[in-house]
């Protein structure tokens, strides 16, 4: 079992014919990810992949078709908001969103029309989703993971690279790896993965990988504490040094009117009895201690 993409996953890309697109779908075929439609308005009747993939004009049609009930996109930021609404509007109901520079006001006039539906959207501005040795969906690389039963989460895509590779390097496999997104509205919030990640039978021990700006890694301290007490986690906030009123890589992390700090974060997680890495390399030696063995 995994959360959010497996070997069950029909993936529809929007965007297949696009340089990033295209790229990023042949990785994902290449790992073993079953996709079953592109879409690109006009290219409809065409196929991508050296004719693996039927391409559509639109999301309903490939989803009538080919039964698709995921997808991601890589459309461009002027367009991404509607690819998304697109998504929802054909009956998909996992949509990852890997674009970025999307104006927040846009994602504003989405989320809730995302949530009427009944949606789940990851990102925008993520990398993405494996489940090693099922699927991957995004821009992951594929051969940084290993199979296992530790769950990811983080809100950077660089440090998720760099965490797997390490859990992977001292034999710690995962069970999924989740990148929400550092944009200061996002689909997914910590908590939104951490319930599916407690509802997963295979996943025995989790990673939260944090940033300065904003309280989500608070609140999902505070969660943690009280959904799961017993479950071995560990974490890092990226950021530390940062001055207020500086943002620091993502858009929204920034630590602006007195909160959003390292320090704020820092102090939640250990509360909730959750130890917290001075450097991402640290992790692995975290979750040992906790009691999570190699894999």
């Amino acid at each position: 079992m995994s959360i959010l993409v497996g070997s069950e996953t029909r993936l529809l890309v929007q965007g297949i014919t696009g340089r990033e697109g295209a790229f990023h779908a042949g990785q994902m075929l290449e790992y073993g990810t079953n996709i079953v439609a592109g879409v690109t308005p006009g290219k409809g009747g065409r196929t991508a992949l050296d004719g693996s993939v039927p391409v559509f004009d639109t999301c309903w049609r490939a989803a009538q078709e080919t039964g698709a009930d995921t997808s991601v996109i890589y459309v461009p930021a002027s367009g991404a908001p509607d690819a998304i609404l697109e998504a929802v509007g054909a009956g998909i109901r996992t949509i990852f969103c890997i674009t970025e520079h999307i104006p927040a006001l846009d994602m504003l006039k989405v989320m809730p029309l995302v949530a009427a539906a009944g949606a789940r959207l990851i990102g925008p501005n993520c990398p993405g989703a494996t489940s090693p040795g099922r699927a991957k969906v995004g821009i992951i690389p594929g051969s940084i993971h290993r199979e296992g039963r530790v769950g990811l989460v983080s809100r950077s895509g660089t440090l998720t690279y760099e965490v797997v590779q390490a859990l992977t390097d001292a034999g710690i496999g995962q069970s999924t790896c989740v990148g929400i997104g550092g944009d200061p509205i996002v689909g997914s919030t910590f908590i939104d993965i951490l319930e599916l990640f407690r509802d997963d039978p295979e996943t025995d021990a989790l990673v939260l990988m944090g940033e300065i700006g904003g309280n989500a890694e608070e609140l999902a301290a505070t969660w943690k504490a009280e959904h799961l007490p017993d479950t071995p986690m560990v974490a890092f906030i990226a950021g530390r040094t940062a001055p207020p009123g500086r943002r620091m890589g993502h858009a929204g992390a920034i630590i602006s009117g007195g909160s959003g700090s390292a320090e704020d974060k820092i102090a939640a997680l250990v509360a909730a009895g959750v130890p917290v890495a001075e450097s991402p390399s640290q992790i692995p030696r975290l979750l040992a201690e906790a009691g999570v063995r190699p894999s």
